[in-house]
């Protein structure tokens, strides 16, 4: 079970019959998953999750009271109301139909998943991409691909085909449709992140499917048997865009402290593109690796980001960096950091901070009226303000369902 998957089960379980949680208790909640083994936290899964949907459970405005408890506004203003000049949104479409964007940060194309039964009892989580055509402003699904990433600019996506790990990198145009080149690599590949400047991808390399889950590694979750993922990472290669080249290095999937956490993470570049950043299940949550593999030291700015928690990371401007959840028993917050203390600056609306469109706004997740914790819809925040602009449609709380969808963003 690897980080995202323990997040999300640790949020599903429903919580009708648990007290409230004493002050601060989701963040001490998500802290501890970084300190204990992936078995004992699967095992623990449900009753962490008690805990944590209470703390979402009921949306409402943030209310006055102790800045620090979880349950008060807490607001340091650092901007004004948040701006809707520059939005295009659908609040009707779940999954959307089309454009959704926030000045120039965009929905670039989104995914929905389902499970596959294998006749052995096995599972593959299999993906389907819907992307969006720039000249109808419109998504299309395209099944052709088992993971898609979008370069900044828009103009070009990486892309695995449909047999996980795939033997090459395909560099698809996202105004034609078409490959225009593929690259090859001797190690095959099941992860795939963008450079914050385009130039450059991390594939991370395995040898079995990533996205398989073994009835012969079965686990209990709660009272049920269901398959487990298999370490099965065997490194990453950094790649190239322009000319193809790459260097492989070997990464087995994390093993320390005799757990067992699944795949193996995917690799991603850091905040400046210089180094790679690899979430793991214990402390300290994350390693910062160089080209070459090696451990190196967090950077100073980036000590308080967790891209797991907060996707949106540093702010553009590098002076803020998305926190986690905030919230109390009857309310829906997220906050923003200083990025060198993981002092709290500011504490917004919304349920998980994805984007930041610029140093003042976000986009988050955040649940829609009259939904519980998991019909949740994009929304824009901004940095001083109570408000929020719906972006899109509700979502479905039920996993692997063709109206549960995962955005990608991208910066045109």
């Amino acid at each position: 079970m690897n980080v995202e998957e323990l997040v999300r089960d640790s949020l599903r379980e429903q919580a009708a019959d648990v007290p409230p949680p004493r002050s601060g208790f989701a963040d001490r909640v998500l802290a501890e998953r970084r300190r204990r083994r992936a078995r004992t936290l699967a095992a623990a899964a449900a009753t962490t999750a008690l805990v944590v949907a209470a703390a979402v459970g009921v949306p409402a405005m943030l209310g006055a009271g102790d800045p620090d408890d979880g349950r008060g506004q807490g607001i340091h203003v650092a901007g004004g109301e948040v701006s809707g000049h520059d939005v295009q949104s659908h609040v009707d479409q779940s999954p959307p139909r089309d454009r959704i964007a926030v000045g120039d940060q965009v929905l670039a194309a989104y995914s929905t998943s389902k499970k596959v039964r294998q006749p052995n009892r096995d599972e593959i989580v299999e993906r389907t991409y819907s992307v969006l055509n720039q000249e109808t402003g419109r998504y299309e699904v395209d099944e052709r691909w088992s993971l898609l990433a979008v370069a900044p600019g828009m103009r070009t996506a990486a892309v695995l085909e449909r047999e996980l790990p795939a033997p090459r990198i395909g560099l698809l145009d996202l105004r034609s449709g078409e490959v225009t080149r593929w690259v090859p690599l001797a190690q095959g590949v099941g992860g795939l992140f963008f450079s914050p400047d385009g130039s450059k991808l991390v594939a991370t390399t395995y040898d079995k499917n990533p996205d398989r889950a073994y009835w012969s590694h079965k686990v209990q979750v709660n009272d049920d048997l269901e398959p487990s993922r298999v370490p099965c990472r065997t490194g990453f290669a950094v790649v190239d865009v322009a000319t193809g080249a790459s260097d492989w290095h070997a990464l087995p999937a994390f093993s320390g402290g005799g757990g067992n956490y699944g795949s193996g993470e995917k690799l991603r570049f850091n905040a400046d593109g210089t180094l790679l950043y690899e979430p793991i299940n214990m402390a300290p949550g994350v390693v910062y690796r160089d080209f070459d593999g090696r451990k190196v030291t967090v950077p100073a700015e980036e000590a308080h980001v967790d891209l797991m928690f907060a996707p949106a990371g540093l702010s553009p401007d590098g002076g803020l960096v998305a926190g986690p959840f905030a919230g109390g028993v009857k309310t829906t917050a997220t906050q923003v950091l200083d990025p060198r203390t993981g002092k709290r600056v500011a504490k917004l609306r919304g349920q998980q901070l994805l984007v930041w469109v610029d140093s003042k706004r976000l986009i988050a997740w955040d649940i829609a009226p009259g939904g519980g914790e998991y019909r949740n819809r994009l929304v824009l925040v901004g940095i001083g303000s109570e408000k929020t602009i719906s972006l899109s449609g509700a979502r479905t709380p039920r996993d692997h369902s063709s109206k549960r969808w995962e955005p990608i963003f991208a910066r045109s």
